[in-house]
């Protein structure tokens, strides 16, 4: 074994060694303590992100390498969905859970979108000093669906609900993503100077197994990390005195969307900006029409009936606002680029919000977003005459 080899073999080992340390403390029931307890499922989190990375690098071997990375994304909110699908559950048996549901879902958009993308185009900028990743045509297939599923969107907040038809929609919306990138060319990739380049140059049923079996260990990893992971975050905030709805909208979601970041970075790293960028796209797509889909879906099942999620005039706002923000980011890159400037103005108007959270700075960050793609709109109508 050559010294490349010998490196790769040492960082994959560290890195199965940081995931299953959790496994280990969960088995022998280890005694933490609150930070410790909070740290541990963290480096969990992280360490699955490399292995989500691996995974969808060899899985490129088998499907296209947009399926790949669609798959990649669903796996790495797994976190998202696991908090989401639990204050969703509890809801069906004490209401007040609703406006958690709800919050963690909003925060977890705006996040994916302000601090996620903008978060990608500056690391780019970093290595290659170009300021701006130019999409691959192949990108137009989330941009399309992004744009049915923001539209509708709009409705939620208008409806003041969400019901077994907004299930019956935005899961449609999801399975035609998934029928349309499933029936790309698969070409097969390059993984030389990667850690999984030793699994690479096994035959194809043995590399199979493995690769499948990565995305199962990096997916459970995951869940089993996510809760107390979250949890520990919150009882370290509450006893801060910070507003528990502000903590499950912002500190869970930080935790939860912590993978495809990672794993977002790591293929910048290796100079694979369209399939960074994709990570981060399909996320948006998975968490604005699966995840938002399911949510009335478990709320039902949960409450023994059918029933609709009604919103509060919190909840609508936020709605409202995360729609708006949705449709901003999406006309940015409609043009298939994504630039620097444009990811600043993501992240600066995402993160002034954060410190502002009257009714009236929701409804005004909304109403400027507006602004903004309605100038955006006209702009390129001109432009394309």
């Amino acid at each position: 074994m050559d010294g490349k080899s010998k490196k790769s073999s040492l960082i994959f080992i560290l890195i199965m060694f940081m995931c299953l340390q959790w496994y280990a403390v969960r088995l022998f029931h280890v005694e933490t303590g609150l930070l410790l307890g909070t740290l541990l499922p963290g480096i969990c989190i992280f360490s699955s992100a490399f292995v989500l990375s691996w995974a969808a690098e060899l899985a490129q071997f088998y499907i296209p390498q947009s399926m790949a990375m669609a798959f990649l994304a669903l796996v790495a909110v797994l976190p998202e969905y696991a908090v989401d699908m639990y204050f969703t559950w509890t809801a069906g048996k004490v209401p007040e859970y609703i406006s958690y549901a709800s919050a963690n879902m909003t925060g977890g958009n705006r996040l994916l979108v302000g601090f996620g993308w903008a978060f990608i185009v500056f690391f780019y900028w970093l290595k290659t000093r170009k300021k701006e990743i130019i999409l691959d045509q192949s990108h137009k297939i989330e941009i399309s669906v992004l744009s049915v599923a923001t539209v509708y969107s709009f409705l939620l907040p208008l409806k003041g609900n969400l019901t077994l038809l907004d299930t019956f929609v935005l899961l449609g919306i999801f399975a035609y993503y998934i029928t349309k990138i499933s029936k790309l060319g698969i070409k097969e990739p390059e993984l030389e100077n990667s850690t999984v380049e030793f699994i690479s140059k096994l035959k194809s049923l043995p590399r199979g197994i493995i690769t499948f079996a990565l995305f199962i260990f990096a997916g459970f990893s995951i869940f089993i990390s996510a809760k107390p992971f979250a949890e520990g975050l919150l009882s370290i905030g509450s006893a801060t005195g910070i507003d528990k709805y502000i903590l499950v909208q912002w500190i869970a979601p930080l935790a939860s969307e912590s993978p495809e970041l990672i794993t977002a970075l790591i293929f910048i790293l290796k100079g694979q900006a369209t399939s960074s960028f994709r990570i981060v796209i399909s996320s948006k797509i998975n968490q604005w029409t699966l995840l938002v889909g399911m949510l009335p879906l478990v709320y039902s099942i949960s409450s023994g009936k059918i029933v609709p999620m009604l919103l509060d005039a919190r909840q609508v706002e936020e709605l409202l606002l995360t729609s708006a923000q949705s449709l901003f980011a999406l006309l940015i890159i409609s043009d298939m680029k994504f630039s620097l400037k444009e990811g600043v103005i993501l992240f600066f108007l995402f993160i002034t919000q954060v410190f502002f959270t009257s009714t009236e700075a929701r409804l005004l960050y909304a109403c400027f977003y507006l602004v903004l793609s309605g100038i955006m709109f006209f702009k390129m109508r001109k432009k394309h005459g």
